[in-house]
């Protein structure tokens, strides 16, 4: 029996798998999301940086500055928006009001700013009508228009404006708890200082040594001052450790240094 022929197979052929490169959709998609979050951003930063101002709360006692003022110098920063108008800025100028002590600016959502302001209280008269405040500074050099009759004198070159004004304030601090006020506190150009005291007398400290001289006065002179005010017209304390009366009826007394006139002031009372 005739075999047959092993017929030859083809190979089968394997079948082609195509694959598709795979994708990052993170590196991707991660930096289009970034682009997108800057640019929203942006978009609301653009936004809320125009929100406008819509309103002014000015807070505080005010007698010499008025509302109006303040508004007009503020203006610039207001009309840059609520939030890139520059507090800083805004305080700084409401600062350089004249009557104006501090001021303290803040923003109170969604539009308001809110002013806080101290007006400038004034503590004695510069010159012919400057004005200083409690701390001895001058915040009106010149033009004021209100001049309380009650407050001290104050005078000197303009340079020395301060030193007056600290000498003042000293003198002032020690004399008060003795019953004394001090009125007028000036130098001349020559440097020569004189004192007048609330019950009008003068008080000549000279150029020399007025440190010692003034501790002299506060602390020696004041309590006979103080015993025999309605007779002395002027204490001269231009010497080295003493001074001298003169008094209203023009005599003139023998006490130069401060034992004796604690003597003085003793006899004269009848305590001694």
């Amino acid at each position: 029996m005739a075999r047959k022929q092993a017929r030859k197979r083809k190979p089968q052929k394997k079948p082609v798998k195509l694959s598709m490169p795979r994708v990052n959709w993170g590196r991707i998609l991660k930096p289009m999301f970034a682009v997108a979050l800057v640019l929203i951003t942006y978009d609301l930063s653009s936004r809320m940086l125009e929100r406008p101002v819509k309103s002014i709360e000015i807070m505080g006692p005010m007698q010499r500055v008025s509302v109006v003022e303040i508004e007009d110098v503020i203006e610039p920063e207001i009309e840059a928006g609520f939030f890139a108008s520059d507090l800083k800025q805004m305080r700084e100028r409401i600062q350089s009001l004249q009557w104006i002590d501090q001021a303290a600016v803040a923003r109170r959502w969604p539009n308001r700013i809110a002013i806080s302001v101290t007006e400038q209280v004034p503590a004695a008269v510069w010159g012919e009508s400057g004005l200083m405040n409690v701390r001895g500074e001058l915040f009106v050099d010149d033009g004021a228009q209100h001049m309380p009759a009650e407050l001290p004198r104050l005078s000197g070159p303009e340079d020395r404006a301060a030193e007056v004004a600290r000498r003042y304030l000293d003198i002032r601090r020690r004399l008060v708890p003795a019953g004394i006020d001090v009125k007028r506190v000036s130098v001349d150009a020559r440097g020569a200082w004189e004192v007048t005291l609330s019950n009008g007398i003068d008080v000549r400290l000279g150029r020399r040594n007025v440190d010692e001289r003034t501790e002299l006065l506060v602390t020696a002179v004041a309590d006979f001052i103080a015993a025999r005010a309605a007779d002395i017209d002027f204490v001269d304390v231009r010497y080295g450790s003493g001074f001298s009366i003169g008094w209203k009826d023009g005599s003139q007394p023998n006490p130069t240094n401060p034992e004796e006139a604690r003597e003085a002031m003793l006899a004269s009372s009848g305590m001694n």
